[in-house]
């Protein structure tokens, strides 16, 4: 793995890692709140109930910053695995009213924190075509 490859892999998959773990103990009402936040975004997970929603996004976040640290797991499938995730968060971003300026593109104080993803997405980009390069090689 080269010196690029680790950063674009170690940065976020040691802080969405920290994440997630910090999220195991997550309580209803903290669950709920993230929820109806995350439900902004990708209206199926109002089906879940705010305990099952805490747990399965504390596991998916252990789960993606595992992948993104485990040399292993290829920069493909981590690259896509974290680009679903930006996806998420970016989509969260772009249907709340409250989180972008009047263009629907420039964050407000409050979008500020989800307009960062967009840095994952780049990082998504970046190791999907850096597994391409790597395939296209071998042949």
């Amino acid at each position: 793995m080269n010196i690029s490859t680790l950063a674009l892999r170690t940065v976020p998959g040691a802080f969405i890692l920290n994440a997630g773990i910090g999220k195991l103990g997550l309580d209803a009402e903290s669950a709920a709140g993230m929820q109806g936040m995350a439900a902004t975004g990708v209206p199926a997970v109002k089906q879940l109930s705010p305990e099952q929603f805490g747990k399965a996004l504390a596991w998916g976040e252990i789960a993606l910053g595992s992948a993104l640290l485990t040399p292993f797991v290829s920069n493909r499938v981590a690259g896509l695995a974290l680009g679903g995730f930006a996806a998420g968060m970016l989509s969260m971003y772009f249907r709340n009213d409250g989180m972008t300026e009047s263009d629907g593109v420039r964050p407000t104080q409050d979008g500020t924190p989800l307009a960062k993803d967009a840095w994952l997405a780049a990082i998504a980009i970046a190791l999907v075509s850096s597994g391409k390069k790597a395939s296209n090689k071998k042949k």
